[in-house]
């Protein structure tokens, strides 16, 4: 049986644009013109959370520091502070990018996914 052989950092942020640039190709010129920039960054903050995430599930969201010579203690590891930063951008870019989306559209979207389930 062949193994999975593991996708770059690269290729994964570039099927992560394609997937997204597929729900976008049916906007209009100046809207897409728009939205590529959105979706090259919504691609790569994906691809970060997902790796932020795997960290976060094998490590922790908190880490142990020493400061000083008899001062220890835990604190929110970095990982989950550039999570938690990273993920309200992300909703952040997403919401920019569905509401260039035409509200006849998001409606369609909407009912197709709930025949889906």
């Amino acid at each position: 049986m062949a193994t999975k052989t593991e996708k770059t950092k690269e290729q994964r942020i570039k099927s992560e644009k394609s997937r997204l640039k597929k729900i976008f190709k049916d906007l209009d010129e100046n809207k897409k013109n728009l939205v590529t920039p959105l979706i090259e960054k919504a691609a790569f903050m994906s691809v970060e959370l997902d790796d932020l995430q795997e960290i976060i599930e094998q490590d922790g969201w908190t880490s142990e520091y020493k400061n000083g010579e008899n001062q220890y203690g835990t604190k929110k590891s970095p990982e989950a502070d550039t999570y938690i930063a990273l993920s309200k951008n992300y909703a952040a870019v997403i919401k920019q990018l569905t509401d260039l989306v035409p509200a006849a559209k998001r409606k369609e979207s909407r009912l197709e996914a709930l025949r889906d389930e």
